[in-house]
Order: structure tokens, then C-alpha cells, then sequence
């Protein structure tokens, strides 16, 4: 990898699963592929899966055919997507027909982030037989553990609670299991934390820098004074106390800090793999008392199938538009995932001792800890 302007290859290493590579990325490209799927740069032991070529322009066959305001487009002979993240403006092309086996995409310097690149991943992965799955993942006394549900359910939470109790980091958002159901990987993206979260667990507070204490405490002060004011002031009821609500609702939304696992928790805290030992299945519910029980890990195989189709919406939008673009260039893989999971999420979750845990919402943090861990024995 070279150091200057920009690095001829750089490769990216999921673990032996998924081998990406960047070609004649700049800094700053390095940096938000980095953002997107962790610091796991590491030598390919041979092809990559994904290749990203940056380039100053994406050279175009032909005049762009627009499919919405610039979102998305085609030419006579490739799809692209117009859109990174937070909207910005960008000219990605991606063979949407070729994702699964060796996949080139065309990608103009200087963006954020690259469009659609974790779902991307999970569909390669997917096709080597390996189960991503939306969840968070830590060893805790030799025991490995899996957390999954629907998004907000309680992952990170969980995750947090015991990771202060001394276990190892797996993984938060992705998890990738590995094709015998044995062993759980993950990639050290940034864990994003609430403000909520912190007030549950203050020793958190320390790994945060001084700027994103004071932006949090700012934005919390604010959201609180508008939210007493439009109660009790003489603005409740009006259109003016309405736009000043909306303004909280903005401020409580920012509420948040990403980190990476070795900011939060410290270097040296996470592990490369762990085996499945134990499933916790997490959500929440009206009620102000923690629940735990059994649940057949079959039904929860069946729920998650639905929760990684929810996840993939964004993509399989996409995915419309290319064969809307391209009606005859089908992409088997994409149009299988959903079999092709259950499948695996059957297989891989069966006879594992598993749990469902309900919580309220928020939920005082520790609390999960004293719940689940004698579950782990």
C-alpha cells in the first residue's frame, strides 16, 4: 500500500470470507471505505471479490437516462448511482448483475461513502455460504453470544452492558456466521451511541472526546427547554410551539456519537471469532419489567428472515431501477437471498439454546446484564 496522494491497492480482508480492494483510492477514499466496514485492512491471499477503481470521472458509454431526480441512472451499457450517504451528490457505477461472484465498480473520488457497499458485502458473503446477520456478537467468560432482532430492539444494548462487565467485542450491526453454524465473526464498524445510552452507563461518557460531550449536553439542554416550553408556555397549542417541537424532534435525532470499538471499549478488547453458544433474541415492550424465556431458535430463524429483507430495502430499490434499466440482466443471488437465508438461518440456529429477552424502552442498561447472564451458565 503505498503512502502518497492516493494508494494503488488497498485491500480490505472480511475474515478470509470477503476480499475487497480499492484501486488509486485517495486518503480521504481509504478513509470512508474504513468508516463503512472497519479498520480491516489486511493482505488478499488471492483475488478480490469487490474491486472499487476511484476515478476523477466515470466515462459515460452514452447521455444519462435519469430513473427519478438524480438518484439513480443508466447509459446503453451501465447503472448508476447518483446518491452517497446524507444525500450527497455522487457518480458510482455497479454491475448490480455481476454482485456475488467478482464485482467492479466505478466510483468518482471524494465521496463519503460508497453507495450500497455493505449490502453489496453481505450478498457476496452470502453466496460463499456465510449467514450475515443483523446483531451483535461478544464472548463473555468463554461463552459466545448472539444477539439479534429487529433494528432497535436491544442489540447495542446488550452489547454495552457487557462489554463494561469484561467481555470480548464480536461484533455490533453485522455478525457473519460461518457456513458450519459454528463460529460468529464481525467487522469493527463504528458502534453508534445514544445519549440515553451514556446516561445509563456514565463510565461511557470518559471515551467520548470534549467536543462531542459538549455538542450532546447542548443538544439535550435545548431539546429539554423547548419541550417544557411547548407543554406549559404560552406556545403549546400553536403554530409557533408546533416548528419549535419540530426543532426538538431535530435536536433529539442528533443525539448521537458514532465510535469505534477501540474508542469505546478500549484496544485489545475484541476477539476475532467466537463459537454460537448461546441466541438472545431482544425487542421491547409496554411493560416496565425485563422478561426472559425460552423461544425455539426455529422461530427466530423465521423472524429474521424478514428483519434481513427490511435491512436490504434500500439495495433491492436499487436493484428495481437496474432492471427496470436492464430488463433481461438478472441477478439470480439477489433474487434468492430471501430462500437462500432461511435456509441458512434455519440450519444455523438449530438446537441452539436460545432465549427471548423483553425489556422496556429506554431500558436502564445494566438491568440487561442481571438478566441475561445467568443464562450463560
Amino acid at each position: 500500500m503505498n503512502n502518497g496522494n492516493s494508494s494503488k491497492e488497498v485491500d480490505y480482508n472480511l475474515h478470509g470470507a470477503v476480499g475487497i480492494r480499492l484501486c488509486n483510492a485517495s486518503p480521504g477514499d481509504v478513509a470512508a471505505v474504513t468508516r463503512q466496514v472497519g479498520p480491516i485492512q489486511a493482505p488478499l491471499t488471492r483475488e478480490p471479490d469487490i474491486v472499487i477503481e476511484f476515478v476523477d470521472q466515470v466515462k459515460l458509454s452514452s447521455p444519462l437516462r435519469y430513473l427519478g431526480v438524480n438518484d439513480t441512472a443508466f447509459t446503453d451499457d451501465a447503472f448508476l448511482v447518483l446518491r452517497s450517504k446524507n444525500k450527497a451528490r455522487a457518480m458510482v457505477q455497479i454491475p448490480f448483475a455481476a454482485i456475488g461472484q467478482q464485482c467492479r465498480i466505478v466510483c468518482a473520488t471524494g465521496l463519503p461513502a460508497v453507495p450500497l457497499l455493505i449490502p453489496i458485502l453481505n450478498l457476496t458473503a452470502l453466496n460463499r455460504g456465510i449467514l450475515p446477520l443483523h446483531a451483535s456478537a461478544f464472548s463473555y467468560q468463554d461463552v459466545g453470544v448472539l444477539t439479534t432482532g429487529w433494528s432497535k430492539g436491544g442489540k447495542t444494548e446488550t452489547l454495552l452492558a457487557f462489554m463494561d462487565r469484561g467481555a470480548s467485542y464480536i461484533g455490533d450491526e453485522w455478525v457473519y456466521i460461518s457456513d458450519d453454524g459454528r463460529h460468529m465473526t464481525g467487522i469493527p464498524e463504528p458502534i453508534r451511541v445514544w445519549e440515553w445510552h451514556l446516561e445509563s452507563m456514565p463510565q461511557y461518557w470518559s471515551t467520548l472526546g470534549q467536543g462531542d460531550r459538549f455538542r450532546l449536553r447542548g443538544l439535550k439542554a435545548l431539546a429539554s427547554s423547548i419541550d417544557r416550553t411547548t407543554e406549559t408556555g404560552l406556545v403549546k397549542g400553536t403554530s409557533v410551539g408546533r416548528q419549535m417541537k419540530r426543532v426538538a424532534t431535530l435536536s433529539k435525532m442528533q443525539m448521537h456519537v458514532d465510535l469505534e470499538p477501540k474508542e469505546l471499549f478500549g484496544a485489545g478488547v475484541a476477539a476475532p471469532q467466537a463459537a454460537v453458544d448461546k441466541v438472545i433474541f431482544v425487542g421491547s415492550h409496554a411493560s416496565p419489567e425485563i422478561t426472559v424465556q425460552r423461544m425455539d431458535p426455529v422461530e427466530i430463524a423465521e423472524r429474521m428472515v424478514f428483519s434481513l429483507q427490511e435491512e436490504r430495502q434500500n439495495f433491492m430499490s436499487h436493484y428495481y431501477r437496474f432492471r427496470f434499466a436492464f430488463p433481461h440482466a438478472r441477478n439470480p443471488l439477489v433474487e434468492g437471498a430471501e430462500e437462500l437465508q432461511r435456509s441458512l438461518l434455519t440450519r444455523m440456529l438449530a438446537g441452539k439454546d436460545a432465549y427471548a429477552v423483553y425489556h422496556p424502552y429506554p431500558v436502564a442498561i445494566p438491568a440487561l446484564y442481571d438478566a441475561i447472564a445467568p443464562l450463560l451458565h
